[in-house]
């Protein structure tokens, strides 16, 4: 009964939110946007251009340029290293959030403010546990636990007093009393760096447990779920947790995962909602069970802009706001938050499917990239690699493109990997094998995300290496009536037909 009560107030706090994020949604990014400019016109960023909370939005475009992380990292280093009112008033934060994806270094460091925590992830993260007892009420999910994954923390890089770590973690970390209460496992399980011992002993921990919500990324949830049923002794979650029944899942394309899941649970007996979140904000959550389109949160701290395709490399970028959109094109997210982005290229593209409400789909990235399995791996980095192993095999590449090998639910297994196909300007290498050794380790150099999905072939197999014989590549680009130009193979993609098209040309 206690649950039910906990399950309709927070649907009270949040429920009618929701509704004017659908029926108001112009009015409620112009309140975002008066609130973040008179917040933060005293700020170093602010002064410079002269903020102002009756500044319209149309002015605070012509002010602000529009930038990457790359650009902005000058003033973000200030921020990481403890400077105070850079982009955001008041002391630098403790957190800092740390990904992937960055052309100047490993790891990327974004600033974790305590209002983008409490507006924008808490929030969020309410506004879901809310849909989803609202829509399946029978699952009674507040009455047990929700078992997510998280990343690990640590000391910051910067010499500052900040937390870093994956921003699962650190919301995980913060989570007030009451929320802490509804998960699983315990903090101390949940922060391990070491995910072998992560997952071995999650997964003793939580064979006691009445786990009825799961939360994560599919890629590890699936390496859990599949040691839970070898402790248990089971073939099905449901012998073990009887009654679970939702999977909030994110950061990667759920599609090549869903049989996998529905053999682990059959009988269509666990359901999915999406949510979109990253380092930078939550952007979006799929608002009605069965729809692939997730709402656009827009009362949660941040202000939203679009930017057109056809702009994508332009030296002037030129967004449009949430009025100007429209349905079907890809456009690249634009944000300024509470957490001291402004007019933040995040690299993520979408395309909007209803503007009645505001839905959008994830369609990628800027630029081309691998993140089928939640690895991050951009073309800078596969570059990178793939040269260091040319170098250290005697070896002139001279074309390559990459793709995703996804794992089959008959194969019984958890593990993704990536599978390329590389054109050299002589023969391969006498030793094959070194080479994509050589391509694995410098991939896990220079990307963390990739090399915590490698560690110790847990959620990520050995890449996949064929050598296809000079001019296979011009070949396929003549096919394609891409030859000649600026036409290039796409080096890597989230879909297998390009590399499968390759592949079928020399076999």
């Amino acid at each position: 009964m206690l649950d039910q009560l906990v399950a309709r107030a927070v649907q009270l706090a949040s429920l009618p939110r929701l509704a004017r994020v659908q029926h108001e949604p112009l009015a409620a990014q112009a309140a975002v946007l008066r609130y973040l400019l008179g917040r933060a016109r005293g700020t170093d960023w602010g002064r410079r251009y002269g903020y102002a909370p009756a500044l319209s939005a149309s002015e605070f475009a012509e002010r602000v340029p529009v930038s990457t992380y790359e650009q902005l990292y000058p003033e973000l280093e200030k921020v990481l290293r403890g400077q105070p009112n850079v982009l955001w008033p008041g002391t630098a934060p403790r957190w800092q959030a740390r990904s992937s994806g960055t052309t100047n270094a490993r790891s990327k460091y974004l600033p974790v403010t305590t209002e983008a925590l409490h507006d924008n992830h808490y929030r969020a993260g309410r506004d879901m546990l809310a849909l989803a007892t609202h829509h399946y009420p029978s699952q009674r999910v507040i009455g047990g636990k929700t078992l997510s994954l998280g990343g690990s923390v640590g000391p910051s890089p910067f010499g500052s007093h900040a937390v870093a770590g994956d921003v699962s973690a650190l919301i995980m970390q913060s989570l007030p009393g009451w929320a802490q209460a509804l998960r699983t496992p315990p903090l101390p399980l949940a922060l391990l760096d070491e995910w072998e011992e992560k997952i071995e002993r999650i997964a003793q921990h939580v064979l006691r447990q009445d786990v009825r919500v799961l939360a994560g990324v599919p890629t590890w949830i699936l390496v859990l779920l599949r040691r839970v049923l070898d402790l248990a002794g089971a073939q099905d979650l449901r012998q073990v947790w009887p009654r679970l029944g939702l999977f909030l899942h994110g950061a990667v394309a759920f599609g090549p995962y869903r049989s996998l899941f529905d053999e682990l649970m059959p009988g269509g007996q666990l359901r999915y909602l999406e949510i979109y979140n990253a380092s930078e904000g939550y952007f979006a959550l799929q608002d009605e069970p069965g729809s692939p389109d997730l709402l656009l949160l827009l009362e949660h701290g941040i202000y939203y802009e679009f930017l057109p395709a056809e702009q994508f490399d332009s030296p002037d970028p030129r967004p449009v706001p949430l009025e100007d959109v429209t349905i079907g094109p890809s456009y690249a997210l634009v944000i300024s938050s509470s957490a001291g982005l402004w007019r933040y290229l995040v690299g993520d593209t979408v395309r909007f499917t209803s503007l009645r409400p505001y839905r959008v789909r994830i369609t990628g990235r800027t630029k081309h990239f691998l993140n089928a399995f939640g690895e991050e791996v951009v073309v800078e980095n596969a570059e990178a690699a793939i040269a260091a192993a040319a170098r250290a095999t005697g070896c002139a590449v001279r074309d390559f493109t990459a793709a995703p090998v996804y794992f089959a639910a008959a194969s019984g297994t958890s593990r993704g990997g990536h599978e390329w196909a590389v054109e050299l300007s002589g023969p391969p290498p006498t030793d094959a094998a070194r080479f994509s050794q050589l391509l694995d380790s410098e991939l896990r150099k220079i990307n963390s995300d990739y090399d915590a999905k490698r560690h110790r072939d847990l959620a990520l197999a050995p890449p996949r290496v064929h050598f296809v014989p000079t001019g296979t590549f011009e070949t396929w680009l003549r096919h394609r009536g891409r030859l000649g130009g600026q036409r290039k193979v796409p080096r890597l993609a989230n879909s297998r037909q390009v590399l499968e098209e390759v592949l079928a040309l020399v076999r």
